[in-house]
């Protein structure tokens, strides 16, 4: 009986896989269009569900000639914008298509800055609105993967709303003649993107249904750290109420200055073999792609490293922990979350240990004649032990320590925050292959969250079956919608089915979503020991490969 469900499971997931990949993709239009917005008219097609998308409309003008490496330009257009599909991703390396995120070909292109709504209201309602922030890096990720569609998000009762922004050389390029041409400061153009995205939908989201007093702002990985950053921007203050990050809440981490980034900058023209900022600007943008370096999905490409973000003076005027210091950034609720199996930075060494032999010969490597204090604080006695013992310490060295220093940090300004640990492994099928999860013994992986915060968890089959979702699966991902659907409304995510009190010197616990959703305290003794014993720098390997969106 056992074997005969399984293939009937199988069999139910490929027809719903063929009906995915079969769906008719002609627009089907929408009674009320055309939208008035401040670009110009805009038409959506109607989803089989009955939710309205818009998907592809320009938020700005194309980035290309004289706005390549320059802030970005409100679009305007004249006649009805057809917004039936996705734009293309901007300039990035393609994936694998045996890569966990992959859900189908995407085209690339410059002309990338474009948005996508999802709606099931109609205009003036004030619906509460989402608005997600891709992660990857800071040089790959696209609004238009299918594991942040809004579809169920505005079946929920949100207005969702996701959109692209300038990554790479592209999107972060610093240059003493950009420095010049725009008036001091140069880089952050995806961060200039993001803003003026956020501010497109404060100026236009009521006609489709949405509050622009009810925004909340999410970004997962690099998406966090742009939702950091907005925190940060004055120029973004006003345009959101309330701030989600995932993997994670960073509001202590240096970034490199205006002066350090215009030295990449020489060197990146230096590597491109331009004489000027015109040449660079005449190249074609696959050479730009080419000269950067890569390390994600799957490559190993030795170029100039851009490292994203950047005090520049003009978009972050400030280092996030002086602004914090002086209250200069947006004082809003935020959630800070991460997962039970995230990013490791240092702690390679222990997460892959099996055994408790290995286990403490990593303690050993990494802490030297600390490796006893370190293991009585994270004990392993057993090999089963490890892995949890492993995953804890590497979490409370790194995303668990900076989603509790965002509490720390901004309480005394009055500013609630909210901590979560993800920890639900995916039901897998077995026996199932990925090239960049080994998913007989992967846990809650970094980006394991989203399908359940955004409730596309059939994503994950729609190209190939690779989960067998439960009961528990919807239940924890409808808690989790309905959560940030309260964080929208009322600027808390506490909600009957999950209470989740701010975090306080009196409250310093978290909400922990596995398989079951409960209260736990941090580890504070344990997090403090290890802020004050950091791993030895010879220990670390290089970072992981995997994608980071």
């Amino acid at each position: 009986m056992k074997g005969n469900a399984f293939a009937a499971s199988m069999i139910a997931i490929a027809l719903g896989t063929g009906a995915l990949q079969a769906a008719d993709r002609s627009m089907q239009p929408i009674p009320s269009d055309p939208v008035e917005t401040s670009s110009g008219r805009v038409a959506g097609t109607a989803l089989a569900s009955g939710v309205k998308a818009y998907l592809g409309v320009p938020f700005a003008a194309p980035p290309t000639g004289d706005l390549r490496w320059a802030p970005p330009k409100p679009s305007h257009w004249t006649g009805i914008f057809n917004a039936d599909r996705k734009g293309p991703a901007c300039i990035q390396v393609l994936r694998p298509h045996d890569i966990n995120h992959y859900f189908g070909e995407e085209a690339t292109g410059e002309d990338c800055l474009s948005l996508n709504l999802w709606t099931n209201a109609k205009a003036g309602e004030k619906r509460p609105v989402v608005v997600f922030l891709y992660g990857g890096g800071f040089t790959i990720g696209s609004s238009g993967m299918a594991n942040y569609d809004g579809e169920a998000m505005a079946k929920a009762g949100a207005v969702f709303v996701n959109f692209n922004y300038r990554v790479g050389a592209l999107g972060f390029l610093a240059h003493p003649e950009l420095t010049k041409e725009q008036g001091g400061a140069s880089g952050n153009y995806g961060l200039m993107d993001q803003t003026l995205a956020l501010q497109w939908v404060r100026d236009n989201i009521a006609k489709f249904g949405g509050d622009p007093d009810k925004v909340v702002i999410m970004g997962q990985s690099a998406g966090a750290g742009s939702v950091a950053a907005q925190v940060l921007a004055p120029a973004a203050r006003g345009l959101f109420r309330a701030a989600v990050m995932s993997s994670g809440c960073n509001l202590r981490g240096a970034k490199p200055t205006l002066a350090d980034a215009e030295k990449i900058g020489l060197a990146f023209q230096e590597k491109m073999g331009a004489k000027s900022l015109s040449e660079m600007r005449a190249m074609a943008a696959d050479r730009i792609l080419a000269t950067q370096s890569e390390s994600q999905l799957g490559l190993s490409v030795s170029g100039v490293r851009i490292n994203g973000p950047i005090v520049d003076g003009r978009v972050l005027p400030q280092q996030a922990a002086d602004a914090v210091a002086g209250g200069n950034y947006a004082r809003v609720p935020m959630i800070a979350s991460f997962n039970e199996d995230d990013m490791a930075f240092g702690f390679e060494a222990l997460t892959g240990a099996r055994t408790v032999a290995d286990y403490q010969a990593g303690a050993q490597k990494l802490f030297g004649a600390d490796a006893a204090a370190f293991l009585k604080l994270y004990p392993a006695k057993t090999d089963a032990d490890v892995r949890s013992a492993a995953r804890r310490a590497a979490q409370d060295a790194n995303l668990a320590a900076s989603a509790r220093a965002c509490a720390v940090d901004t309480a005394a300004q009055g500013v609630n925050v909210f901590i979560d640990e993800y920890a639900r492994r995916h039901p897998y099928i077995p026996g199932v292959k990925l090239a960049d999860q080994d998913t007989a013994t992967v846990g809650a992986y970094h980006t394991a969250d989203i399908p359940y915060w955004f409730g596309t968890q059939d994503a994950y089959n729609s190209i190939r079956p690779t989960r067998q979702w439960t009961e528990w699966d919807r239940t924890l991902s409808k808690q989790m919608m309905e959560a940030l659907l309260a964080l929208a409304n009322t600027g808390s995510p506490d909600t009957p089915a999950m209470p989740w009190k701010a975090w306080s010197a009196k409250n310093d616990t978290l909400v922990w979503f596995g398989d079951k959703v409960e209260t736990v305290k941090l580890n504070v003794a344990g997090q403090t020991w290890l802020a004050a014993h950091k791993p030895a720098a010879s220990a670390q390997p290089p970072r992981l490969s995997r994608p980071r969106d």
